[in-house]
């Protein structure tokens, strides 16, 4: 069986795995009390949502870690050197899914003030990660540094790679947090983005970057089986965070992590919509852009349900996925 297959059955694997342990998990976290905390200016049907069992991304990081290992193991040991490719976004996926679980955590423990690891302490931590993924990707790995739509040369970036690459881990992590916020719409849109670069990667020739990638399809699909609305669990900062930092590691792997705003078009929407409200309310004295930050609750404001906007966001997402491989390939 060829590469290409290989990775769809693998997420077939991941599917089963993640939604057979899924229900004993759900039970186990609301048997430990732990349960989502919702900010008070949040939408009113927000408030539904309170006490849903949170660190749900724990769901589908155990199976894609199992399976990741497991499929790669002969060629980890050392007799073949391609797959220790997969060590850095799975080592990403566990490093950031740590750090957000330990946030979401801090969040239960202080459940008055709903608060996890100050921005600050928990930037600090990040930046680190991102800066030792970025040395390895450039380093030890040697990806392709930069790839343009129409260019089949490879463009290389020398020492600007390393701050390029931390940004890409870094913005792709905090992207995909502001993204989780309704039901089943940061698991729908990072899956997408997955099987594109997942699909990128196989066109490349680089087998177990794509086996990965759709891995972690079929886990994240298996964790929206619990997770549509109404959810029945959250992903928290432990999923978001795996998700943006595995999701930062692949678009720089492929070389095409210029194509990542196009690709990820939801998730940079909706970290630029807090940037710019931020911004335009400290320049104007208070004024506000959108009816309240990120996007997808200014369009909740405005009158569409949470299964519309996650609907059309979706499709927004998959029309700009399309585009994004169709310019991968120029």
């Amino acid at each position: 069986m060829t590469g290409g297959p290989v990775a769809l059955v693998l997420a077939g694997i991941t599917f089963i795995m993640t939604v057979i342990w899924g229900g004993p998990l759900i039970r186990i976290l609301r048997r430990l009390g732990v349960g989502d905390s919702i900010r008070e200016e949040a939408p009113e049907r927000h408030m539904s949502k309170v006490g849903t069992p949170t660190m749900g991304g724990v769901m589908f990081i155990l199976p894609v870690a199992l399976i990741t290992i497991l499929i790669n193991a002969v060629p980890l040991i050392g007799l073949s050197g391609v797959g220790r490719s997969v060590l850095v976004p799975l080592g990403a996926v566990l490093a950031f899914g740590f750090i957000g679980a330990i946030d979401d955590y801090r969040k239960l423990v202080q459940r008055d003030i709903g608060e996890g690891l100050s921005p600050r302490t928990k930037f600090m931590i990040q930046l680190v990660l991102a800066a030792v993924l970025a040395y390895a990707l450039r380093d030890m790995l040697h990806v392709p540094e930069m790839y343009l739509p129409g260019f089949a040369a490879e463009f290389n970036l020398g020492w600007a790679f390393y701050p390029v690459a931390i940004f890409i881990i870094l913005g792709a992590v905090n992207a995909v947090n502001f993204t989780d916020g309704l039901d089943g719409l940061a698991g729908l849109i990072s899956a997408t983005a997955f099987a594109t670069f997942g699909g990128i990667a196989a066109l490349q020739g680089q087998i177990f970057l794509a086996q990965f990638c759709f891995s972690l399809v079929g886990a994240v699909f298996g964790f929206l089986w619990f997770n549509v609305h109404p959810a029945e669990l959250i992903m928290g900062d432990t999923g978001a965070s795996a998700l943006g930092a595995a999701l930062g590691v692949t678009a720089l792997m492929t070389g095409h992590w210029i194509l990542l705003p196009i690709i990820a078009i939801i998730p940079v929407s909706e970290v630029l919509s807090v940037i710019l409200q931020v911004g335009f309310f400290k320049l104007t004295g208070g004024r506000r852009i959108f009816k309240m930050s990120p996007l997808h609750l200014h369009f909740e404001l405005s009158g569409w349900s949470e299964t519309q906007i996650v609907q059309r966001f979706w499709l927004v997402s998959l029309l700009f996925a399309m585009i994004g491989v169709a310019l991968a390939v120029l």
